[in-house]
C-alpha cells in the first residue's frame, strides 16, 4: 500500500506540509510557492519528475484490446511489467509509446496456467519461471490471488455504458471506478466528459501502478476499496466492473449486512455517490437473481433502478478468457432512504420457466441471450447463452436505449447566474464537506461533490482566508498529538499557531466576533476555531486555549506491569471495570499468585458469597470479587444475611459479616418516619383505622 502526502490548496495559507511516514520520522516545514496545478501531485512524485515531463492520460483506440491467445496475453503482461519496472527504476513518467505497451496488460484472471502446478499446466513451465523471476514475492502472491476476479472489460461494453451515461445527461464531474484494474474505463472516457476528474481504486500493486502510469492525471489509490476513506456524497458517477466472488471483505460500516464482495461494492458506492448521481456497474447475475432479496431491497431503498442489461456468458470470453453470466445495472441514488420494495426486488420466471429477476421477466428485450438451466460446480444454475450470429455491439446499442432516467446536475441555488462555469470546481476529496478552501487565491465552499466560489465582500473573503489558515494549522497540531510526536514538533507547531492567530486577531478581531462568525459560520469547523478562545463574562478574551501551549491529546498508555497489589487493582478497575484477579496476577509478572493478592488486599476487596465458595482449590474462589465501595453499598441488609449464611459453612466470609455490620444504616425512630396519605404501599384498612382514631368516630358509625 502506498502512503503519499498530498499538497492541498490550504497549504498556500499555512505554508506547511506535515509528512508522517513513520512515528519516528521528523516533520518538516516547507514553504509552497505555487500550488496552482489542476490536479495536485503526490510529494514523492513531484520530487522525481523533471520540468519537461507533462502528465498525459492514454486514450484507447483498439476495440479488440486483450483479444488474443493465452500465450500472447501472457507475453503482453510480461512486456508491460518490464516496462513498468524500468520506468519506476528511472523515476519518471511513462512515454506515450510506453503507455501503449502498458495498456495491453490484461491481468491474470484469464491466465491461471501461469500459476498452476506443472502437472496441470505442463506447457507453461518456462512462462512460470519467467514470471517468478520478474515479480517480488508479494507481487507474485497478489497476482496469483487476482486470478479469481481480475477479468478486464472489453471496450465494446465500456463504450455502451458511457453512451447510456451520456444520454442520461452527465457531462462533467467526479467519476469513481472502485475496482479500476489498469483503468480501461478511463482510457475510453468520451470527449464530452473530458473535463471530469477521475478517481480509481485498485487492490493489486502491479495493476494499480500500471494504471497510475497510463492515466497520469487520474487519482488512483492502490488499496482495497474497503480501506479507502473518501467522504460520502463526493462522486457524481461511479462506473466499472466490480469483482465477483463468494467471499466477503471486512468493513466495520457494512459488516453487519454480511454482503458478498460484489454486493458490498454497491453498498459502499451508493453512499459515496451524491444524491441524483449515477451508478453503472457490471456485476454477477447473483445481485439480481439470488433467491434472497435482502441485497436488492437494501439497494432499492437507496437508489432507483434506471434499467439493467443481462450479458451473454461469452461477453468476456475473448479478452478475459472466462464464461460468466453478468449484468450491467444502472442506478440513481435517492436523496433520502425510502422504505420501498419495487417489483425488481423479487424474482419471476421467463416463458421457459427459468427463474430470473422480475425486471428481466418483464423486459426480455434486456436479456441479450437465452436463459437456460445448466449444471454448475454447485449443482443446477442459470446461464445466459448467446444468440447464434448476434453482434454484441449492436445488441447493446439497442438495449441501452431502454435505460431511462435523467442525471441531476448540481444545483447552485440561484448563484449560477452570477458566476461563470469556471467558478465551480469538482470537489477535492481532501477538503472536508461543508467547508471553505482556497484555490488560486480564491475562496471556494465545498458542498457534496462541488466546490463553488464564495460570493462575498473583499473583507469577508480575507476573514475566511485567515480562518482557513487557522483551521489547517490546528488540524496539523491535532494530528501531531494523535500520532504522538515529540515535544519539539508540538512546540514548533504551537508557535506557528500562535503566530497565525495573533496576525489574524490583529487584523480582524477575535474569532468569536460577530463579523468573523457571519463570514465563517457555514464552515463545519467554525466551532472548533471558536474553542481556541476562552472568553470572560463580558465576551472579551480571557486567555488562549490550552492547545496553544500544552499537549491536549495524549496517547493511551497500556500498562503491562506493576509492583504492588494495590497498583494492580487500580489498573484492573481502569481497564476491566472490575476486580480481575487473573489479570492482576499477570501484571505482577507471575511473582504473586492470586491467593497472595487477595491476602494483601484484605478489607479492600470482598468476595460476593453468591458467586461461589471460598475454596482456594477451585476457580470459583477467584471470581466474584468486588471493591469495598461496591460491595458495602446497596442493599447491605440483604448482603449481611447472605454473608452470615455463607460464613456458617466457610469461615472466610466472617470478614464480610464484620464489614457489613459496620456498614448497616441506623434504624429510624418512629418520630423520624412520616407517611403521606395516599401512598400506594399503605393498605386501605390502615388508612381507615387512622381516620377512625384521629377523628374519634363513634363506634356505631
Amino acid at each position: 500500500m502506498e502512503q503519499l502526502s498530498f499538497l492541498t490548496p490550504a497549504d498556500n495559507q499555512i505554508n506547511i506540509i506535515a509528512q508522517a511516514e513513520e512515528k519516528s520520522s521528523a516533520i518538516f516545514l516547507e514553504k509552497i510557492e505555487d500550488v496552482a496545478e489542476s490536479e495536485p501531485l503526490p510529494i514523492e512524485e513531484k520530487k522525481q519528475l523533471s520540468p519537461q515531463q507533462e502528465r498525459k492520460n492514454f486514450h484507447i483506440t483498439d476495440d479488440s484490446l486483450g483479444e488474443n491467445s493465452p500465450k500472447n496475453r501472457f507475453a503482453d503482461n510480461i512486456a508491460a511489467i518490464k516496462a513498468l519496472k524500468q520506468i519506476e527504476a528511472e523515476g519518471r513518467l511513462a512515454t506515450p509509446e510506453e503507455q501503449a505497451i502498458l495498456s495491453r496488460y490484461v491481468g491474470w484472471g484469464g491466465l491461471p496456467q501461469a500459476f498452476e502446478q506443472r502437472d496441470n499446466a505442463p506447457n507453461w513451465a518456462i512462462e512460470q519461471e519467467e514470471l517468478k523471476g520478474l515479480l517480488t514475492s508479494d507481487e507474485y502472491d497478489m497476482a496469483r490471488a487476482s486470478t479469481l476476479n481480475a477479468h478486464y472489460t472489453s471496450p465494446t461494453i465500456i463504450k455502451a455504458i458511457y453512451d447510456s451515461v451520456e444520454r442520461l445527461g452527465f457531462k462533467k464531474g467526479n467519476i469513481l471506478e472502485p475496482a479500476c484494474g489498469i483503468g480501461n474505463f478511463f482510457g475510453l472516457l468520451p470527449e464530452s466528459m473530458a473535463h471530469s476528474k477521475l478517481y480509481g481504486v485498485e487492490l493489486d500493486s502491479i495493476t494499480g501502478r500500471i494504471a497510475k502510469q497510463i492515466y497520469q492525471n487520474a487519482n488512483v489509490t492502490i488499496d482495497g476499496f474497503e480501506k479507502t476513506a473518501t467522504p460520502d456524497s463526493f462522486f457524481d458517477v461511479a462506473i466499472g466492473n466490480v469483482p465477483f466472488g463468494n467471499y466477503r471483505v471486512s468493513d466495520k460500516r457494512y459488516d453487519k449486512n454480511g454482503f458478498l464482495i460484489h454486493d458490498y461494492f454497491f453498498a459502499k458506492t451508493l453512499d459515496q455517490v451524491r444524491p441524483g448521481g449515477i451508478v453503472a456497474f457490471i456485476t454477477s447475475k447473483g445481485t439480481m437473481d439470488k433467491e434472497n432479496p435482502i441485497v436488492r431491497k437494501y439497494i432499492a431503498q437507496r437508489a432507483e433502478l434506471l434499467g439493467a442489461v443481462r450479458l451473454p456468458n461469452t461477453a468476456f470470453l475473448k479478452n478475459a478468457g472466462t464464461e460468466v453470466t453478468s449484468d450491467i445495472i444502472f442506478l440513481q441514488r435517492r436523496d433520502r432512504l425510502m422504505d420501498i420494495q419495487p417489483d425488481w426486488v423479487d424474482l419471476g420466471l421467463t416463458n421457459d420457466n427459468v427463474p430470473v429477476n422480475s425486471y428481466f421477466a418483464e423486459h426480455p428485450e434486456m436479456v441479450l441471450g437465452t436463459m437456460a438451466i445448466t449444471s454448475g460446480p454447485f449443482g443446477a444454475e442459470t446461464t445466459c447463452n448467446p444468440i447464434d450470429g448476434a453482434n454484441l455491439s449492436e445488441q447493446l446499442k439497442e438495449a441501452m436505449r431502454s435505460i431511462h432516467g435523467k442525471y441531476e446536475q448540481v444545483s447552485f441555488d440561484g448563484i449560477e447566474s452570477k458566476v461563470e462555469s469556471l467558478d465551480a470546481l469538482p470537489a477535492d476529496p481532501r477538503v472536508k464537506n461543508f467547508s471553505y478552501t482556497v484555490v488560486d487565491d480564491k475562496v471556494y465552499y465545498r458542498e457534496n461533490s462541488q466546490m463553488q466560489i464564495e460570493i462575498a465582500s473583499m473583507t469577508a473573503v480575507e476573514r475566511i482566508k485567515g480562518m482557513v489558515a487557522l483551521r489547517e494549522c490546528v488540524n496539523v497540531l491535532i494530528d501531531l498529538q494523535l500520532n504522538d510526536y515529540d515535544d519539539s514538533h508540538i512546540k514548533a507547531q504551537q508557535a506557528e499557531l500562535n503566530s497565525i492567530y495573533d496576525s489574524f486577531t490583529q487584523k480582524h478581531g477575535l474569532i468569536s466576533d460577530r463579523a468573523n462568525a457571519m463570514a465563517f459560520s457555514k464552515d463545519f469547523s467554525y466551532y472548533l476555531l471558536s474553542s481556541l478562545e476562552i472568553l470572560n463574562d463580558k465576551g472579551r478574551l480571557d486567555r488562549k486555549a490550552d492547545i496553544f501551549s500544552k499537549r491536549t491529546i495524549k496517547q493511551k498508555r497500556i500498562i503491562t506491569s506493576v509492583e504492588t497489589a494495590s497498583e494492580a487493582l487500580a489498573v484492573s478497575i481502569a481497564e476491566k471495570a472490575c476486580v480481575d484477579l487473573g489479570f492482576m496476577a499477570s501484571l505482577m509478572g507471575g511473582s504473586k499468585n492470586m491467593s497472595e493478592i487477595v491476602e494483601q488486599l484484605q478489607g479492600v476487596i470482598f468476595k460476593n458469597p453468591t458467586t461461589g465458595a471460598f475454596d482456594a482449590n477451585t476457580d470459583a474462589a477467584y471470581i466474584g470479587w468486588q471493591t469495598a465501595d461496591e460491595y458495602l453499598s446497596g442493599n447491605v441488609r440483604e448482603k449481611l444475611r447472605q454473608a452470615r449464611t455463607a460464613a456458617e459453612k466457610h469461615p472466610e466470609f466472617i470478614v464480610n459479616v464484620k464489614a457489613l455490620e459496620n456498614a448497616q444504616p441506623k434504624d429510624l425512630d418512629a418520630s423520624e418516619i412520616s407517611v403521606r396519605l395516599g401512598s400506594t404501599w399503605i393498605g386501605k384498612q390502615y388508612v381507615q383505622q387512622f381516620m377512625h382514631e384521629l377523628l374519634q368516630t363513634p363506634f356505631y358509625l
